[in-house]
């Protein structure tokens, strides 16, 4: 199966669904750099890999997207957290997850990486979750909190699954949730651009890279 969005078409998609959701994505933000950190959520190979049963085929189109929102965010010495979704080899914290899916990222295996092209630096936290949400029995909240940040850029994979939980949960928080529409990829356009306008009607401004990064100064 092709996929819906590639390096080349992203742009215009971006355009198409921004206009789409434009009646319902009616809380416009302008991000605060100094109460910002960006979210990199999940760009393991483990999703980005079309040999993996959960590769997820808009991850490798963002790839340049997010090389770009990083940069900003690091260049505006702005906090960048990375998340990585593994479980142990044994499944002892999978609970009903190694039900649902067919594979399970392990914890140590070279799968479970973030993938090199946009890999944290020794100084930028990376978050292990096993559930969904970055917030779900994470450290995520406590250093959001000691960072002083009180706004989220949500960016990475899979849209509908662990950028949607994650946002909802920010917004649960209070926290002021930016969420990437081309900084985000899923399996299908369909799940990308229903998540787009969930998040929008309730819990988020849909934006793009450029804008922020743009707000950031780069």
């Amino acid at each position: 199966m092709e996929p819906y969005v590639t390096e080349d078409t992203i742009s215009a998609k971006r355009e198409k669904w921004l206009e789409h959701i434009a009646p319902f994505n009616t809380h416009a933000m302008r991000l605060d750099r100094e109460k910002a950190a960006l979210l990199v959520i999940d760009m393991q190979y483990f999703f980005l890999d079309p040999a993996s049963p959960s590769y997820t085929c808009g991850g490798p189109a963002i790839l340049p997207k997010l090389q770009k929102v990083i940069h900003a965010f690091r260049q505006a010495n702005r906090p960048v957290i990375y998340t990585r979704h593994v479980h142990h080899p044994d499944h002892l914290d999978a609970g009903i997850m190694a039900w649902w899916w067919e594979g399970m990222c392990k914890e140590g295996t070279p799968e479970s990486e973030i993938h090199q092209d946009i890999a944290p630096r020794p100084n930028e936290k990376v978050i292990f979750k096993h559930r969904y949400s970055a917030f779900y029995n994470t450290d995520l909240e406590t250093v959001l909190r000691s960072l002083k940040v009180e706004e989220l850029v949500v960016a990475g994979i899979m849209t509908n699954m662990c950028c949607e939980s994650t946002a909802r949960d920010a917004y649960y928080r209070d926290y002021r949730v930016f969420f990437l529409a081309d900084g985000t990829g899923s399996v299908t356009e369909e799940m990308h651009l229903a998540s787009l306008l969930n998040v929008a009607f309730g819990f988020a401004w849909v934006t793009d890279v450029d804008t922020v990064s743009a707000q950031l100064g780069y």
